[in-house]
């Protein structure tokens, strides 16, 4: 076996390989289990099967099959599973109001009769956009319970997933998994929707054969083995005095608290063909959703992933970490909807990618109590040697998907 020419991070592949149908590299994590029992240090990426086309190609593909019609009877037929006549709540629909939870809570309430309490595990710095359109969801007939958690213990959270894993959303993205199952067992709402299946955009096809959620992504078992931001509960516990009471707002569900409830999981995008354009244009028509008065930075879209100001920064470190931005992100999925051509997709990547999101960034900074420039010494730090080169001072990535990296 050939000896790999430079070093790799995070158990990526050696060699950096892009899907021939859209521009997305298999360096991309395609497990998105965030509580991680080994500290983040496994990852499963983006395959790419013999033709060169990734899974969320062939998803894709197998979307265009699918008998939509059978799938709707089988959405009404669990809907009528669980469907409550006294006018209590019959469903669980987490989301902070983007485009996304908006159509789901929706759709379920007003084209399938249920009645959906909304849950929220809300931003870490919500943007006043991002706010508006939560309160415009509510407003456009919703129930709501909004967790705000421990804010002490999540700015410390947040900030131990950058020092450790540069992965500003780390705390974020665990509460958004489980507070739907946690709320499932707190009011004995055994059914809870989240929308669409992460397979659509590179996790194992496997995972999108079924509607229901892996419990993986929403339980545990063992406290111990739980890490926050890379780091394990006894170290937050000897090194920083979090104790279990302030963690209590971060775990998950127990198993058996699951198995007592009989809480089910189920993606909305497995009975429903979702495809992210429709779902805005209908958020916007029947929620009040609306764009960012803004481009995105590091990419041309105005409207997905708006409501945290940290949202930005996320992706910029997923090019730091990955190679991959948002524009990256973005126009793969607009390639797959056949919404864009690959060329078009390239030339996007080209000019968006890695743009630096300075709008929010000192105010983030300063919210977390990290100097800029040490968030900057980060950022190299977790740069791969196989993905980057140092070019007389200049970080440059060795590959891209336009082949204008260092050693393309």
């Amino acid at each position: 076996m050939t000896k790999p020419r430079y070093g790799t991070y995070y158990n990526l592949p050696a060699e950096v390989k892009w899907c021939t149908r859209c521009v997305m590299s298999n360096q991309r994590p395609a497990s998105t289990v965030e509580f991680a029992h080994k500290a983040d240090s496994k990852k499963v990426t983006l395959r790419m099967d013999e033709e060169g086309v990734c899974d969320a190609c062939r998803q894709a593909e197998v979307k265009q099959k699918i008998d939509w019609k059978a799938r709707e009877q089988e959405l009404i037929k669990l809907c009528d599973k669980y469907r409550k006549n006294d006018g209590s709540y019959d469903c669980i629909c987490p989301g902070s109001g983007g485009k996304d939870s908006a159509f789901a809570a929706h759709l379920l309430k007003y084209k399938y009769g249920m009645n959906p309490l909304t849950v929220t595990w809300p931003p870490i710095l919500y943007t006043d956009y991002g706010y508006q359109n939560f309160r415009n969801w509510l407003d456009s007939g919703f129930d709501n319970i909004s967790f705000y958690r421990n804010g002490k213990t999540m700015k410390l959270l947040t900030k131990c997933s950058i020092e450790n894993l540069l992965h500003p959303f780390q705390t974020f993205i665990l509460g958004q998994k489980s507070i739907g199952a946690r709320a499932a067992v707190l009011y004995n709402i055994p059914l809870v929707f989240y929308g669409e299946n992460e397979a659509e955009y590179g996790n194992p096809i496997a995972e999108n054969t079924t509607s229901l959620r892996n419990q993986a992504y929403h339980t545990y078992q063992n406290l111990d083995e739980l890490h926050f931001g890379g780091v394990s509960v006894k170290e937050l516990r000897e090194k920083y005095g979090v104790d279990r009471k302030e963690l209590s707002g971060f775990l998950p569900a127990s198993p058996e608290d699951i198995a007592r409830v009989g809480v089910e999981v189920h993606y909305l995008g497995y009975y429903v063909k979702w495809v992210p354009q429709e779902v805005y244009y209908y958020a916007v028509e029947n929620t009040g959703f609306k764009a960012r008065p803004f481009r995105t930075q590091g990419t041309y879209s105005k409207y997905n992933s708006i409501d945290d100001k940290i949202d930005d920064l996320h992706y910029y470190t997923t090019y730091i970490k990955f190679g991959i931005g948002r524009a990256t992100y973005d126009s793969s999925q607009e390639i797959r909807n056949k919404h864009i051509t690959r060329e078009e997709g390239m030339a996007l990547v080209k000019r968006f990618d890695g743009e630096f999101p300075d709008r929010y960034f000192k105010e983030i900074m300063d919210y977390l109590g990290i100097t800029p420039e040490r968030f900057m010494e980060l950022c190299d730090r977790h740069r791969s040697p196989h993905l980057w080169a140092n070019v007389n001072g200049e970080w440059k990535l060795r590959h891209t998907v336009n082949k204008t990296g260092v050693d393309d």
